[in-house]
């Protein structure tokens, strides 16, 4: 069976991220995506047989709209996405604008980050390719998977830095926490 089908069997098993992308879905963002630890600590968890929901703190969240770059219009879309979950989950549920991150990120991690062109782009920054993965349920209900650096990081447990960001920061405390919950993961430098 192929990464990409595993990944659609381990996301549509587990009932929490299927109704956040079937909630999400319809709220009919411009060009949503699910990603990160809602995605990749599920194969995780999955592989090394813990509960689906182990480890999960939140639900990424992405959309792009370069039409308002203010933090006005991104708080509106992160109330309305708030108003259609009931809890637990609408505290889980953060939202970000990916079209506004240049704005904030080198302020809050000390390293630029020019403006992004779409949701997906997103992913080919974060700190390791285990990490960059994201999902969409379409309307038809396939699920469109975006993994600039494949699934082989994550299906084989093995984490280490983007190589398109060699000097980003975080990855030592990152890995170290990923590796503290899943043991099981083999850290590359």
């Amino acid at each position: 069976m192929s990464l990409d089908r595993q990944l659609d069997a381990i996301v549509r098993a587990t009932p929490s991220l299927m109704q956040v992308l079937e909630t999400a879905r319809d709220l009919d963002l411009p060009d949503g995506l699910i990603f990160s630890g809602a995605v990749y600590q599920r194969v995780l968890n999955q592989l090394t047989g813990r509960e689906p929901d182990y480890g999960i703190k939140d639900y990424d969240l992405g959309y792009f709209d370069g039409s308002d770059l203010s933090y006005e219009a991104e708080d509106r879309v992160i109330k309305r996405v708030a108003a259609a979950f009931e809890p637990p989950l609408r505290d889980k549920v953060e939202v970000r604008n990916q079209a506004r991150v240049h704005l904030w990120f080198e302020q809050r991690f000390g390293e630029p980050y020019t403006p992004l062109e779409s949701t997906a782009a997103a992913l080919s920054r974060f700190v390791s390719p285990m990490f960059a993965v994201g999902v969409w349920l379409a309307p038809d209900e396939s699920l469109r998977i975006v993994a600039p650096f494949g699934l082989e990081d994550i299906f084989d447990l093995r984490l280490r830095p983007n190589p398109l960001r060699p000097n980003g920061t975080g990855f030592a405390r990152i890995a170290q926490a990923t590796q503290a919950r899943w043991p099981e993961i083999r850290i590359e430098v």
